[in-house]
């Protein structure tokens, strides 16, 4: 008889987590030897039991080993659950020798690489699913220590939560930054960014800042370069910008495709500077986007075709997918339109995820965007 080496999803919705976990097990069926490796996201409905539920699976799947957290909303297959109570799961079928489960209870996310140097060794630039607590200061820091650390590539997303704000590495903890660490060797994956905004200056240089704000670009106040960048009928009125027009930071020595959306959460008119969400200095690369659906839209659209097209003739075996929390069906509408093109564009695959209080992908926190693995 062949081992089953399928990757397994399921995903549920109930007033409680006892019979939405249920409906998940059932929905799994059948799981083989080779199901070592389970992710579970579930909305913060239920996030004071999410160590009782990864507790259910593992006793009713057989599954032995979990990594996951909290989410404002979970995907589950073409489903978005959004301020509902639902659990997402995805089984992975891969052998324990290639992945290694790891937290970071102390802010040393270098010591994560010295733990499990053997290992990475042999692993070779690793693929980590991260899950991290926003309210840890230095998460943005952490993230790119991990990376350095396991000489690996990050994806996955902060928790999102009214309440506990948990992070599942076979156990439960918060204000960590953990996951699993998956070896490239044997675990083919495409990975995909997609922003939720699109630039609409060119990219400028900030002249002179502190902290995060911005006094001079190109030369100029700031405020000026802004209101040239959002035309005449937005400058008129910049009350009319708020939740539209994002200050964007590109990354150093990619395109324009990938920067880093940042609020614009303060302007001073008198004084013609600009407060935004993340600190910068002098030298540094700005510019302004705009949020909009079409744009959102069009850019996912972009990402799933150049993961097509580099999946080749590799079936998708399954799928992980960190949003924003302010995308799905705060920016694409109801009816579960995100992942329902993902579905249009790649195909039915077994796919699990959740909206993420920030993304991460490589070695950086991202905004407004969504980080899709592919396995194959």
């Amino acid at each position: 008889m062949r081992e089953d080496k399928q990757f397994r999803a399921a995903h549920a919705t109930a007033p409680s987590w006892q019979q939405a976990a249920r409906d998940i097990v059932v929905g799994l069926g059948q799981l083989g030897a080779a199901h070592r490796l389970g992710f579970l996201y579930v909305t913060d409905d239920y996030a004071d039991a999410l160590s009782d539920i990864a507790i259910f699976l593992r006793q009713t799947t057989g599954v032995p080993h979990w990594v996951g957290t909290i989410g404002f909303g979970v995907s589950g297959g073409d489903t978005e659950y959004f301020d509902m109570p639902a659990i997402s799961v995805l089984i992975a079928p891969i052998a324990e020798d290639d992945f290694r489960i790891f937290s970071d209870r102390d802010d040393r996310a270098a010591q994560i690489g010295r733990d499990h140097a053997d290992w990475l060794t042999k692993a070779e630039a690793p693929l980590a699913i991260v899950h991290a607590d926003p309210r840890n200061q230095n998460v943005v820091d952490e993230i790119g220590a991990l990376a350095a650390a396991t000489s690996g590539f990050l994806v996955g997303g902060l928790t999102a939560s009214r309440g506990r704000m948990a992070q599942l590495a076979d156990t439960v903890e918060e204000g960590v930054i953990s996951g699993v660490m998956l070896s490239l060797h044997n675990v083919p994956v495409q990975l995909g960014l997609t922003q939720g905004c699109a630039p609409i200056g060119p990219s400028r240089t900030i002249t002179e800042a502190e902290e995060n704000i911005v006094f001079t670009i190109d030369g100029r106040p700031a405020l000026e370069i802004l209101k040239e960048d959002i035309g005449e009928v937005l400058a008129r009125d910049l009350s009319r910008i708020e939740g539209y027009i994002f200050a964007a930071l590109p990354v150093a020595g990619s395109d324009r495709a990938d920067y880093l959306v940042r609020n614009l959460i303060g302007i001073s008119e008198n004084e013609g500077v600009l407060a935004i969400g993340s600190a910068v200095t002098q030298g540094d690369r700005i510019m302004f986007c705009r949020r909009d659906r079409d744009s959102a839209v069009e850019d996912l659209r972009r990402m799933l075709g150049d993961l097509k097209r580099r999946a080749g003739d590799k079936a998708i075996q399954g799928g992980l997918y960190f949003s924003c929390v302010a995308r799905g069906v705060n920016q694409f509408g109801p009816h579960s339109v995100e992942l329902g093109i993902i579905r249009e564009v790649l195909g039915d695959f077994p796919l699990a995820g959740f909206f993420a209080n920030g993304e991460i992908s490589n070695d950086r926190l991202y905004g407004h965007t969504g980080v899709l693995a592919l396995f194959l």
